[in-house]
């Protein structure tokens, strides 16, 4: 491919796709590869969720906006993505659950979250399929769930409208600093660009080693569960406050299932096995905080990727010692806040001062010693 583009985006999931749109709607010739189709790899087999209560403190920030983004889809992305915003609890059902969600509520509340603790009567009434046994309950009227599945299809659209060229299913094979700019290699022609943005999420470290830079990223593959349809039984998206749990119910009646158990797998095999075990504990403490979900069936389980820096914060900014050269991943509840994350970094890469600071890797990478 003969063409130089103005930025090429390594990586079609959420932080991708977005940077890439904003970024063409910025003025800039983007390409975008991704060997599988956009949001089906980490951001296409997740639960979707849309909460504060489980986002680390230092991005509710994000996340709020993040969540602003998310319902309102259909203006600024052009296409329904199956947003549902509704309430959200995470419970406490032991002493030390009770002590946990204390202080986090605090902390997440302090930095913006409109958490507030309210009892375990107060927590029947908003959610009135809940077992019995709850002590205390964080509970965040910004809260809800997106469909992975639809985010692919609208982000493919979007981008399309805004003249981005798509390489869906073209895996990228090395980066090399070419010029001015960069040169992606693939399977077929290489692609060309004055700019880079690797936000290829587990396969950021990787990629960032095509160009010397080494970043640990810790890869979790997060074990999940859908029932089968069922009535009514829930309309909340529920957690507890140790993460174990995270659940909700789509409007069609399946319910989803999570909460970070561990199956088998990693970044070069992706989630190869689950572990019965565990699946087991998830879909019991699934059924103790929602009883009625007992009436239905499992009808699929898979294990999908998380990524996640040493410090649980996410990657997001320039790559050192590469000019125009940026990488954005490794955020964590990625659905919550990624949006916003992304579309900040497509504002640093179009010259314009991002609103909130973003999350540069110096931090990450071993500072070299000094005599």
């Amino acid at each position: 491919m003969s063409r130089v583009f103005d930025l090429v985006v390594v990586g079609g999931g959420i932080h991708g796709c977005t940077a890439a749109l904003f970024a063409a709607r910025g003025g800039l010739s983007v390409a975008l590869v991704e060997r599988g189709a956009l949001c089906r790899e980490a951001s296409g087999v997740n639960a979707g969720t849309l909460t504060m209560q489980m986002t680390r403190v230092a991005l509710i920030p994000y996340a709020l906006r993040a969540h602003a983004m998310w319902a309102d889809a259909p203006n600024w992305l052009g296409h329904d993505v199956g947003v549902v915003v509704c309430d959200g609890l995470s419970l406490a059902f032991t002493e030390h659950e009770e002590a946990l969600l204390t202080e986090r509520a605090g902390k997440r509340r302090a930095a913006g979250a409109p958490i507030e603790l309210i009892t375990a009567q107060q927590a029947q009434r908003v959610e009135p399929g809940l077992g019995p046994g709850v002590r205390l309950a964080g509970y965040c009227k910004v809260d809800g769930f997106a469909n992975a599945y639809l985010t692919g299809l609208a982000f493919r659209n979007a981008l399309l409208e805004a003249g981005v060229t798509l390489m869906e299913r073209t895996e990228a094979t090395g980066i090399d600093p070419e010029g001015l700019g960069y040169r992606v290699g693939t399977a077929g022609a290489a692609v060309r660009g004055r700019r880079l943005l690797i936000a290829g999420g587990v396969w950021i470290e990787p990629m960032l080693g095509w160009l010397g830079v080494h970043l640990p990223i810790k890869v979790l593959v997060n074990q999940l569960a859908v029932t089968e349809r069922q009535r009514p039984v829930m309309r909340t998206v529920l957690g507890i406050a140790s993460g174990l749990l995270s659940l909700k119910q789509y409007p069609h009646g399946t319910t989803v299932i999570g909460g970070g158990w561990q199956g088998e797998g990693d970044r070069e095999r992706g989630g190869v096995a689950l572990l019965p075990d565990r699946l087991i504990g998830n879909v019991r403490l699934a059924c103790h905080a929602i009883p009625a979900l007992a009436e239905a069936r499992i009808a699929r389980a898979w294990a999908g990727l998380e990524a996640e820096t040493a410090d649980a914060l996410p990657a997001v900014g320039p790559i050192p010692g590469h000019p125009d050269a940026y990488v954005c991943g490794s955020v964590h509840s990625g659905y919550t806040s990624g949006l916003y994350i992304a579309r900040l970094l497509a504002d640093r890469i179009l010259d314009r001062e991002p609103a909130l600071p973003l999350f540069p890797i110096d931090r990450l990478l071993a500072q070299p010693e000094t005599t």
